[in-house]
């Protein structure tokens, strides 16, 4: 890890701090975008919470919101009626007068009195459920106070008024641009109310448009209109009954045919059908078996049954037998059966003989296979017409009520054919009963709500979470004083950065980590001693103390580290324990600490027992000493600096623990005595008000800062990504391959 290039002196004191580098859109600094992705890494888990958070809450709010179902129905307005014939320049061109008959056509379909008539058909004055639907709030109106579970009669008017305007509220009139169609919309909590008032609305407002236009004509002809399109609405009702029982029973019929002779055969199940056919099948599987079992039992297994002697294979190979049996007796006449023409014939014979065999078996195994399949499928057609029995007679339960709705079908289809003809023979003046208004698409029962949507509010919620977590990210950002990466050291603090320290693995400690040497702690503990001695022109300070603001941030371990480091590098190196109030270097040696610096402190001049050396560090150390009252006023006088001055005389360097900064003056009084000091700051652990409060300490006596350094670093929160990861363990994974 190369950090020279962090900053141009590493002599620098804190009281001439370095200039920072990443504002005033310095070269070295991160860009705009590198510090918002910095910030949005580091904060990510607070975007993350805050878009959670408005999922969840856009799911919540979604979910207690009521399902809104929109049904939608089309209708189509023409100017006029349309014309028998479609002749070039007979059709009127679109006019002004034309755009105000569209208006008109609209406005009409968004009157109160369409409303008024809508309600009044589906029967909504009178149903609480409607108003309490739309949460309609009328209970201090009398018109609406429930009485033995019904409104009362005289408040009918009043309720008449406020479900039509409920229905003018959720209705929507939208035209189609460019077109003659108009959608109307209903929305409702019930998806099929709103199919029912939408399609209430279309043919609501073609009949008031039916009215208008038939006012002239005689009331004869407008009540047998009516008749017709009730007993149109019964006959089609009927039907509807008639197939959905059919349907639900299953029951399939044959239409009726013309037969040859003339006549017309009648309507019969599909069942009768099939268990003839099935029937006449059977009769001829029966006898197909019969006659397969019959040649199955000639043949006997012998091969003389009438397939084999009726086959001309067999027949030919028996043919060529007695030929060459003939041949062989006239060989026999004048030579012995040994005679090799004899044999050879012979020979011959018996092949044929087994040929012969070979072709009678086969054909008794297709004889036998082919009973087997005539017995097959008889037994098949016979389970098949047992089936179609049982079918049959549970079909003839089940027509006594598909007649009874035939019957009904019939009667009404009757009625209705005679008021047709009727309104036929009638004859009315041309265009009386044409219509310019005509349904397209009636509404039908919408399956999905059309509010809320999931999906919408969700991706609102989504855009809304990454705003509200941007904010609170930015907010946090200028919040949060931690020291979260090693470019802020220099940042905040003003101090030059010696290097990154990894946080040592909870399983391990930091005197373990070190013994490693091939460890990500010593290789960190390396690069800042390596940086140490750039501070000063001879190279590391002789003497130097390693402080921190508060306890825990890891000065300990950098002064023990740096001691190890030092000791590798061929220095005699000593640590000496200068926190007396909370001494913990005596325990590396398993010592005591009944005498050691604070006795030498108090005016005892011999050090020399309290020294103890750690083989495996190769290093010695000085133990802290008994507790004193008061550890300050040991540090007041000269004895620290005569104490490091004949630690001189023996070691190349002297690293003292100090204590640390805030709340004590032990630290800054110990750093009055050393050539210099090197300051620890904990990773995500302190903040950074608190250590220019304990730095602003150290300057008001002088002190020399070498540098800082960040203390129990995790490169994967450094949120800067790309840089810290790289170094302390690279090439580590191809050595131990290697190894």
């Amino acid at each position: 890890m190369n950090i020279l290039s962090s900053y141009p002196d590493r002599g620098q004191q804190f009281d001439e701090p370095l200039e920072s580098k990443g504002e005033g859109g310095g070269s070295n600094g991160p860009s705009l975008l590198e510090q918002y992705l910095r910030i949005a890494r580091r904060w990510r888990w607070v975007i993350a919470g805050a878009v959670l958070g408005s999922v969840l809450l856009g799911v919540v709010i979604t979910l207690l919101m009521t399902p809104q179902y929109t049904a939608v129905s089309t209708i189509e307005i023409s100017r006029e009626a349309d014309q028998v014939t479609n002749i070039e320049g007979v059709e009127r061109e679109t006019s002004i007068a034309d755009q105000e008959f569209y208006q008109t056509q609209y406005g009409l379909l968004r009157a109160r009195s369409l409303a008024e008539r809508v309600a009044a058909e589906l029967g909504l004055v009178d149903r609480p459920e409607f108003f309490e639907m739309f949460r309609f709030d009328g209970a201090d109106d009398p018109a609406f106070e429930i009485v033995n579970g019904r409104y009362p009669a005289e408040g009918r008017a009043q309720r008449h008024r406020e479900a039509a305007k409920i229905l003018l509220d959720q209705a929507s009139i939208e035209p189609t641009r460019l077109s003659r169609l108009v959608d109307i919309s209903f929305t409702s909590p019930d998806a099929q109310f709103s199919a029912q008032v939408a399609n209430a609305w279309a043919e609501n407002f073609i009949e008031i448009n039916l009215e208008r236009k038939v006012q002239s004509t005689s009331y004869g002809r407008t009540a047998l209109q009516r008749q017709l399109a009730e007993y149109k609405d019964r006959l089609d009702e009927s039907q509807r009954q008639l197939v959905t029982y059919a349907s639900n029973q299953e029951i399939i019929n044959l239409p009726s045919q013309s037969v040859g002779d003339g006549s017309t055969t009648q309507e019969r199940s599909i069942v009768v059908d099939n268990l003839a056919a099935l029937n006449a099948a059977l009769n001829e599987a029966t006898a197909d078996r019969i006659a397969a079992e019959a040649r199955f039992r000639q043949a006997g297994g012998s091969g003389s049954s009438a397939e084999a002697l009726s086959n001309y294979a067999i027949n030919n190979l028996r043919q060529k037998r007695a030929e060459l049996e003939s041949e062989y007796q006239e060989l026999m006449v004048r030579f012995e059966p040994g005679y090799p023409q004899a044999q050879s014939l012979q020979s011959r014979i018996d092949e044929l003989s087994r040929a012969i065999e070979r072709e009678e078996a086969r054909v008794s195994a297709s004889v036998q296979a082919e009973y087997r399949q005539a017995l097959a499928r008889e037994e098949a057609l016979q389970q098949r017409v047992s089936a179609l029995k049982g079918d049959y007679l549970d079909l003839r339960r089940r027509s006594i009520q598909y007649n009874i709705f035939q019957q009904e079908v019939d009667t009404n289809r009757a009625l209705y054919d005679g008021l047709l003809q009727r309104f036929k023979e009638i004859g009315v003046a041309a265009g009386v009963g044409v219509n310019n208004v005509a349904i397209v698409d009636t509404a039908a029962v919408p399956e999905l709500p059309s509010s809320p949507r999931l999906l919408l509010n969700l991706a609102i919620s989504i855009l809304a979470g990454f705003g509200l977590g941007a904010a609170l990210a930015f907010a946090l950002e200028q919040l949060d004083e931690a020291i979260a990466d090693p470019s802020e050291v220099e940042h905040r603090l003003g101090l030059p950065l010696l290097g990154s320290v990894p946080k040592v693995d909870d399983g391990g400690t930091p005197r373990d980590a070190l013994l490693d040497r091939k460890s990500e702690l010593v290789d960190a503990y390396i690069a800042v001693q390596t940086n140490l001695a750039f501070t000063t022109e001879r190279g590391v300070p002789r003497s130097f103390s390693v402080t921190s603001t508060r306890p825990a941030e890891g000065k300990s371990t950098t002064s023990l580290a740096l001691a190890t480091m030092l000791a590798r590098s061929g220095k005699r190196v000593i640590l000496i324990d200068g926190d007396m109030r909370s001494p913990s270097v005596h325990h590396l040696g398993n010592v005591g600490h009944d005498h050691g610096v604070s006795n030498f402190l108090a005016g005892d001049d011999n050090y020399e027992s309290s020294i103890f050396h750690m083989d495996d560090l190769n290093l010695d150390a000085m133990s802290a000493g008994p507790i004193p009252p008061n550890a300050a006023e040991l540090l007041t006088g000269a004895r620290m600096r005569q104490l490091i001055d004949r630690l001189h005389e023996n070691y190349d360097h002297v690293v003292v623990d100090s204590p640390p900064v805030m709340g004590l003056a032990d630290a800054p009084l110990i750093a009055g005595h050393v050539d210099g000091v090197i300051y620890a700051v904990e990773s995500h652990g302190i903040r950074s008000s608190q250590v220019k409060t304990a730095l602003s300490r150290l300057a008001a006596v002088r002190t020399r800062i070498c540098g800082a350094v960040l203390t129990k670093f995790e490169a994967r929160k450094a949120h800067y990504g790309y840089g810290y990861e790289y170094g302390y363990g690279y090439g580590r994974d191809v050595e131990t391959e290697t190894a």
